[in-house]
């Protein structure tokens, strides 16, 4: 009889621009919804609101790309200094390296006997990468990538954004506070499940976070330009 092959789904890879599209999409509505009913409860026109609305657009996204970039080339800087630092470690002393991979393998369980050979089969194999990955806990799929994470961030900020403008645009004056706070509810509510789902978390914990926090933000705002004519 076939046996069907199991195959397992991790989701390992999509951190890096996982994490970075979910934080720029979510800044991207909640910030530009919170300017935008800013703006509209301080009584202005329109056109301050479109314009408020956009210039948060393209500052936001910026701003989300330059910080995840720098924060992102650090952790690679990091990863760079300790990928040198275990290579020259191993040049200078192979059966030293040897000796402590050896020891992980034993305390996770096994014993010092294949503890030893798997070592040794690992090292003849690709020693740097068994001693990134079992010692440091650094793998390619993990890696940073700076770039990646900046473009990521920047271009979900952007798509993000364009949600509670659009809503902003399409309103009549009279409506467009409630239009934009039911739309931005709704996409941080779908963000939320999404992002949960991806990430293998629960769907209607990650939803009603990312809902109660987006509410509150857009409340807050919407006081502060109610009460003293300000958009933030």
């Amino acid at each position: 009889m076939h046996r069907q092959r199991h195959h397992e789904h991790h989701r390992l890879d999509r951190i890096g621009w996982l994490r970075a599209a979910v934080l720029g999409a979510n800044d991207g509505i909640l910030s530009t919804a919170s300017l935008l009913v800013g703006v509209a409860s301080a009584a202005t026109g329109v056109g301050n609101v479109m314009l408020a609305g956009i210039a948060g657009l393209a500052a936001g996204a910026m701003s989300m790309a330059a910080g995840e970039y720098v924060s992102v080339r650090s952790q690679a800087d990091s990863e760079h200094a300790e990928r040198t630092l275990e290579s020259r470690e191993l040049a200078e002393d192979p059966v030293g390296e040897h000796r402590e991979l050896t020891e992980i393998y034993v305390s996770r369980g096994l014993d010092r006997t294949l503890a030893r050979t798997v070592a040794d089969q690992l090292m003849a194999h690709d020693a740097l990468g068994a001693h990134l990955r079992d010692e440091l806990g650094l793998s390619e799929a993990t890696a940073a990538r700076p770039l990646q994470a900046a473009a990521a961030s920047a271009a979900s900020f952007a798509a993000g954004a364009v949600l509670p403008i659009a809503a902003a645009a399409l309103a009549p004056r009279s409506a467009m506070t409630a239009a934009v706070v039911v739309v931005s509810l709704f996409a941080l509510a779908g963000l939320g499940a999404t992002s949960a789902r991806l990430a293998g978390a629960g769907v209607l914990r990650g939803t009603l976070r990312i809902v109660f926090w987006g509410a509150a933000a857009m409340a807050l705002t919407a006081a502060v330009g109610s009460l003293f004519g300000v958009s933030r």
